[in-house]
């Protein structure tokens, strides 16, 4: 028994050193390798370097052409500024902010889209197997997807509405939420500054509806209210006189995009009768043109010994006499203490008990 346990001692692999044989050997097999692969790596290496070069020098030559192009729109709408069409047309802040939208979502998506193609071209260089990675990255995208929902929303509704111009800096709308004049655009939030002066922060994916109170032509309507017996064509007259005077004179002949017109009869009444007037005007200039075209009229009027009326507006009590009894209340039964109400309602009174006699 001891021999065989020797035996089987001896019989177990002992750790050798290496041999210089050896390490020669190792030397020359790793160097035939490198040797047998140097080609693959070296052609990898030049692929992916010239992917690199290609991306950047595309991805810089993309940039420099949206921001040259970005450039040139706000030079065209600089050029035309302080002219007649500029102040019509063109609102140099909101081009300006609008091209400036426009160029930051074309440089990202033109980074993303070239940056993004040669990362996947490295890695199929690389021989990496692409269809697990983009398998995750949709289902990431799906995840992030819904939890940003709302983020998503107002970035793409920012997109669409700086694209199709709905609205722009300078312009007065109702976005159904909040209403005023925009201040900024964004691609997430724009910013409205409301009749009393405060700034509304409107997310675009939340806006339903625009109403654009700035775009194409606005229309300045005027009622002139007066005697009933006055004679129609002179007033008419008269308004017509105010219009063409009021188109002559600065800054009303830029304002105004057609002549006033005298439209009619709005309302007649036992006293007095109403005549509408009318004009088309320079979008946002509508109130302007109002106030202007009232005072001219009102002076007009004066002139001509034609007088202005007024009267109560419907449902309006003023000019009646108050009812003096209309504030008091009416008379209560319970006021008087021996009518039949105050009995019933009065706490009856307990009940008297007599004493006992003592029992004997």
């Amino acid at each position: 028994m001891f021999w065989s346990a020797a035996l089987a001692a001896d019989s177990t692999p002992r750790p050798t050193t290496p041999t210089l044989d050896d390490a020669h050997r190792s030397a020359t097999n790793a160097a035939g390798w490198v040797e047998e692969n140097w080609s693959t790596w070296l052609s990898v290496g030049l692929r992916i370097a010239l992917i690199l070069v290609i991306a950047f020098v595309l991805r810089s030559a993309v940039r420099r052409g949206i921001t040259k192009l970005i450039e040139r729109m706000n030079r065209t709408a600089q050029a035309v500024n302080g002219t007649a069409l500029g102040g019509l047309l063109v609102n140099v802040e909101r081009r300006r902010q609008r091209s400036a939208a426009i160029g930051s979502v074309l440089r990202s998506v033109a980074s993303f889209a070239i940056m993004g193609t040669a990362g996947l071209m490295i890695l199929s260089a690389l021989q990496i197997n692409l269809a697990p990675l983009l398998a995750s990255a949709g289902v990431a995208g799906v995840a992030i997807g819904f939890g940003a929902r709302n983020l998503v929303t107002d970035f793409l509704s920012g997109v669409f509405m700086i694209l199709e111009d709905q609205y722009g800096v300078g312009d007065s709308i109702d976005a159904g939420v909040a209403s005023g004049e925009v201040i900024e655009v964004g691609l997430r939030v724009t910013k409205l500054r409301g009749d009393s002066g405060e700034i509304w922060y409107v997310r675009n994916g939340e806006v339903k509806r625009i109403g654009n109170l700035s775009q194409g032509w606005a229309t300045a309507g005027v009622d002139v209210q007066i005697r009933a017996d006055e004679d129609l064509d002179r007033v008419r007259e008269v308004i017509n006189q105010v219009g063409v005077d009021m188109a002559k004179d600065e800054p009303w002949n830029e304002r105004l995009w057609e002549p006033i017109e005298v439209l009619g009869l709005t309302a007649v009444y036992l006293d007095s009768m109403i005549v509408r007037v009318s004009a088309r005007t320079m979008p946002g200039k509508s109130l302007d043109v109002e106030r202007e075209l009232r005072w001219r009229i009102k002076k007009a009027l004066n002139e001509a010994g034609i007088q202005l009326v007024g009267r109560p507006a419907e449902g309006d009590p003023a000019g009646e006499a108050a009812d003096p009894t209309a504030s008091m209340t009416a008379p209560s039964a319970l006021a008087n203490p021996e009518s039949p109400q105050s009995a019933a309602a009065s706490p009856l009174a307990p009940p008297t008990t007599t004493p006992s006699a003592p029992s004997k």
